[in-house]
C-alpha cells in the first residue's frame, strides 16, 4: 500500500471525520498538521497537480486573508495565489489525502477512499 498523508487541521469536524475514516480503514497516515507545518510553493504545486484543480479551487474563499489580500483579482497569476496559500496556510481547503500519485478532498470525507 502507498504512503498515506493526511493535510490535517485538528480544529476542522471534517478533517477529524475523514482522519477517523483512515483510522476505520486500518490506515495510519502521516499527518502534516499545515497550519503549524505549511507546505511550500513546490508541495502545494504537486497536490494541485494531483487533485487536478486550480489554485482558487483549493482556496477558503471565505476568509479574512482572502479578502483583504484581494484573491479574487483574476489577473493574480497561478504562482501568486500558490504564495498567497503559502503566506496564509489558513486560505488551503482541508483536509486534503495524498496516497501515492493520487490526491483526494476529504469533503465530504468518504470521497478519499476512491484514492486508497
Amino acid at each position: 500500500m502507498a504512503k498515506v498523508t493526511i493535510y490535517h487541521n485538528p480544529r476542522c469536524s471534517k478533517s477529524r471525520q475523514t482522519l477517523d475514516l483512515l483510522h476505520q480503514h486500518a490506515i495510519e497516515p502521516d499527518v502534516v498538521e499545515y497550519l503549524k507545518t505549511p507546505p511550500d510553493a513546490r508541495q502545494l504545486e504537486r497536490i494541485l497537480d494531483l487533485l487536478g484543480i486550480e489554485p482558487r479551487q483549493l482556496m477558503r474563499c471565505d476568509e479574512a486573508e482572502y479578502r483583504d489580500n484581494g484573491l479574487d483579482d483574476p489577473a493574480l497569476s497561478r504562482a501568486q495565489l500558490i504564495q498567497a496559500m503559502v503566506d496564509h496556510p489558513k486560505l488551503i481547503q482541508r483536509p486534503i489525502v495524498i496516497s501515492g500519485n493520487r490526491a483526494a478532498l476529504g469533503r465530504p470525507p468518504e470521497q478519499v477512499l476512491e484514492i486508497l
